[in-house]
């Protein structure tokens, strides 16, 4: 909307400055968006759905066999002593697996640390560039308002008015109006009245004296529904 001010306004010009700087700011809101994933959201969820649901499977697989070892120990001298056995060695063996895979998990930790570090680095990055772009916004701003303050004031010029004579049409102003001439009658059968209205026994036919009147040349009788029958005179 800064253009929409003209091209002397120095809010409009303020505008502009601000929605370039804002546009800036969502721009590298974005490129920080797009570092995010790739380098901190993309390894995390990564890693949960590779490591940790592998290590899980194993601690699900050793919580089995612990079942199965401790139902055969019960029945010790029940059961051959071979098939204790063996249910003990797949024990040892899930429980070895479990702690082979979260012992890894844990040495290789600091590839989640420097994720982690690269998501810190990101933010600061964004907020330093942001921070300089508000700096440049700010300067501006200042900078108009010290222009503006020294700039000097105009004085208002109201446009001069136009004159017209009476009854002259204004179609082409604004806001003007047109003026239609009056029909014109002929003076032998328009005129204003000035005797007294003859007086019939029915009604009394009175004119305004503001109001045209028109004086009949011969009678006439209606035929038809919705003409005005009248007299001479």
């Amino acid at each position: 909307y800064g253009k929409e001010l003209g091209d002397d306004s120095n809010f409009g010009d303020a505008l502009l400055d601000a929605g370039e700087s804002m546009k800036r700011l969502a721009e590298v809101k974005d490129s920080l968006d797009i570092e995010v994933k790739q380098n901190f959201i993309d390894p995390l969820q990564n890693l949960c759905d590779k490591d940790l649901k592998e290590i899980q499977h194993h601690l699900k697989k050793l919580e089995g066999r612990r079942l199965d070892f401790d139902y055969k120990k019960k029945r010790q001298g029940k059961i051959p002593d071979e098939e204790l056995r063996q249910a003990l060695e797949k024990f040892e063996e899930s429980k070895e697996v479990a702690e082979t895979s979260m012992h890894n998990l844990l040495e290789t930790d600091i590839e989640q640390v420097s994720q982690l570090s690269a998501l810190v680095d990101a933010q600061l990055d964004y907020h330093k560039q942001a921070m300089q772009i508000l700096d440049e916004l700010a300067e501006k701003l200042k900078r108009r308002v010290r222009d503006a303050s020294s700039r000097p004031k105009r004085e208002y010029k109201p446009k001069p008015r136009e004159s017209y004579e009476f009854g002259e049409t204004l179609d082409q102003s604004n806001g003007g109006f047109s003026c239609n001439p009056a029909p014109k009658v002929s003076a032998a059968s328009s005129s204003f009245r000035s005797e007294k209205p003859s007086r019939t026994p029915s009604r009394i036919f009175s004119p305004h004296l503001d109001q045209p009147c028109c004086k009949a040349l011969y009678d006439f009788e209606p035929e038809n529904d919705g003409e005005l029958g009248f007299k001479e005179g």
